[in-house]
């Protein structure tokens, strides 16, 4: 959820529908006392951080400091826990894994861009690290919506992640069994 992100279609017209998706997916989190984690990937100018596709091309971005790493403007991020990564997945080289532990998370739900990257390679890798993955439909968008239904569709073949809507989520936090 990171500006970069949305500077062009088709996640710019998306942009104001999914701050607010996220956003009351979000709300209703803290209303259970679930942890909030806001993920943004940040690379070093000096190309130490650089993913290979950067490094063939010689063109980085999403670098310390600059305004394509802010966060989009309308995004409640209040008492979020905040861990930057540089790779598509949230788990590669990150203490995310710690994190959840330590707060004896079994299940993560994964909401914003880009579905066809960094979505599906952070629930791959947290199945990997034995955590329930769940991705949210109507909180997700990708800059590639062609691959979006099959690489969704691939996670539920392989059974490495659930496919939720919002109000699904929030129905299943809100029920006799709230904190899962």
């Amino acid at each position: 959820m990171q500006a970069g992100f949305f500077e062009d279609e088709p996640l710019s017209s998306r942009r104001e529908e999914l701050v607010g998706t996220v956003n009351r997916l979000t709300a209703a989190a803290r209303r259970v006392g679930l942890p909030v984690f806001v993920i943004t990937t940040v690379h070093s100018r000096d190309r130490s951080t650089w993913t290979l596709n950067m490094l063939d091309d010689d063109q980085g971005y999403l670098f310390a400091g600059d305004p394509t790493t802010e966060l989009v403007e309308g995004l409640d991020t209040q008492d979020a826990t905040r861990v930057e990564k540089t790779r598509d997945s949230a788990w590669f080289g990150t203490d995310l894994h710690l994190r959840l532990k330590n707060l004896a998370v079994d299940r993560v739900v994964l909401v914003g861009v880009s579905t066809h990257l960094c979505i599906v390679q952070t629930a791959r890798d947290g199945y990997a690290m034995n955590t329930r993955m769940s991705v949210v439909t109507d909180a997700v968008a990708t800059e590639r919506p062609d691959y979006e239904e099959t690489v969704l569709q691939q996670l539920v073949d392989d059974r490495q992640a659930t496919l939720e809507t919002v109000d699904e989520v929030i129905a299943r936090w809100s029920s006799a069994d709230a904190v899962t």
